[in-house]
């Protein structure tokens, strides 16, 4: 499995909708996603410049998917 990477919170955004997420509402700097589908996955994400990468596998066990998942969908977003 590759190292999880630094990334924005806004990239990490767009790959999440890209994945069936849509952003419900932002509290200060954090954004609360939904999922489209069953809308009872609730994602709390930061909206920093670099998102911990700790914080990015917990972003991801919420979301319930893979870090390479979530590559492939950031490589098709570039």
């Amino acid at each position: 499995m590759p190292k999880r990477p630094l990334l924005p919170a806004r990239k990490d955004v767009r790959a999440l909708i890209r994945l069936g997420f849509y952003v419900d509402h932002q509290k200060g700097s954090h954004m609360v996603l939904k999922d489209e589908t069953t809308k009872t996955k609730t994602i709390v994400v930061p909206n920093h410049p670099e998102i911990d990468r700790k914080t990015l596998k917990s972003i991801l066990k919420q979301a319930e998917i893979d870090l390479d998942t979530l590559l492939k969908v950031l490589i098709v977003v570039k």
